[in-house]
């Protein structure tokens, strides 16, 4: 009697780096007024082990709070979402939030999203192991600028999982195109999504400058990588990590500050940076929780529901597209 071979995931890779518009893109926000810089260039291959280390931190509450939150609630969400729908992991990662969930929503598939499929490969062909008759794909995609699904996805119910609060680095303002497109790739299906709110500046603002010092790493971090993507020199010893709590905005934001006057050169041209004078990296809003529920619905969802957890410092919404 002969054996089937071990099912395989499959992966597809659609995200192709065009290094002339990164170039480009780079160098129009360092020449803007306020010189700025897109989050996704933190996750380079060191950044986003750096960023795996703050979530262990003890100052880091989202990811803790988040997985509290999803066990002492996960029977109660697993009841309102579709069973063996296609559930898709927006910015995977590790896909280890994703794994848990496994066992309460029984997905027929499951599709890891990240910008890189080099980066789900291990992740991917562990859980598939520890999950064999699980239908697994992983696609590379910035999805970002754009949440167009391959159609290697397949037909069907799909329930989009964004947790981790990332939806926070958008403003409400990019959110709500983002969410739009959410819902239309759902088909059906719908959005869990995890959301992180307002509470006090002595809790948010550790969370994102630890006494360690790992989360000023992970900002410096990205001026090398800006320095292998535009040919620039930035030394990192010349920035200072800079992040509080905009309360008028209602985020985190992060930001590397000039420690002395100085010049940042690049094929092509040059910025000067006064002592003082800052790089915009990151921000992190943080929602009440009825404003993002009313965030939801102008994006066209239906019978939202939310959890929190007993602090009411985070959130987990599903949503009915």
């Amino acid at each position: 009697m002969s054996i089937a071979p071990p099912r395989q995931p499959r992966f597809v890779q659609l995200h192709r780096e065009d290094r002339a518009a990164v170039r480009q893109e780079l160098a129009a926000g360092l020449l803007a007024p306020a010189a700025r810089t897109s989050a996704k260039y933190l996750y380079d291959p060191l950044g986003s082990r750096l960023f795996d280390a703050i979530t262990e931190l003890p100052e880091y509450y989202p990811t803790r709070t988040e997985a509290a939150l999803l066990h002492r609630h996960g029977p109660a969400i697993a009841r309102r979402l579709p069973k063996g729908a296609t559930l898709v992991d927006l910015g995977a990662g590790n896909c280890e939030k994703a794994a848990r969930l496994f066992g309460l929503l029984q997905p027929a598939r499951y599709v890891a999203v990240d910008i890189s499929v080099e980066y789900l490969h291990t992740a991917l062909e562990c859980l598939q192991r520890q999950y064999p008759v699980l239908d697994m794909l992983g696609v590379g995609l910035d999805f970002s600028s754009s949440l167009e699904l391959p159609p290697e996805v397949g037909e069907g119910t799909r329930v989009l999982f964004y947790p981790g609060s990332s939806i926070g680095n958008f403003t409400p303002e990019e959110a709500l195109p983002f969410l739009r497109q959410a819902r239309a790739a759902a088909q059906g299906g719908g959005l869990l999504i995890g959301v992180d709110l307002v509470k006090p500046r002595a809790v948010l603002e550790p969370a994102y400058d630890d006494a360690l010092g790992v989360t000023a790493a992970f900002n410096k971090n990205l001026l090398l990588h800006l320095n292998r993507l535009l040919g620039s020199d930035f030394a990192v010893h010349d920035w200072q990590h800079v992040a509080f709590y905009n309360e008028s905005a209602s985020r985190i934001e992060m930001h590397l500050q000039a420690a002395r006057t100085l010049s940042v050169r690049w094929p092509g041209a040059e910025r000067r940076f006064e002592r003082g004078e800052r790089i915009h990296t990151e921000i992190s809003c943080k929602y009440q929780l009825g404003d993002f529920q009313s965030l939801l619905a102008a994006a066209g969802f239906t019978q939202i529901d939310a959890w929190t957890d007993e602090r009411g410092w985070f959130a987990m919404y599903w949503a009915q597209a």
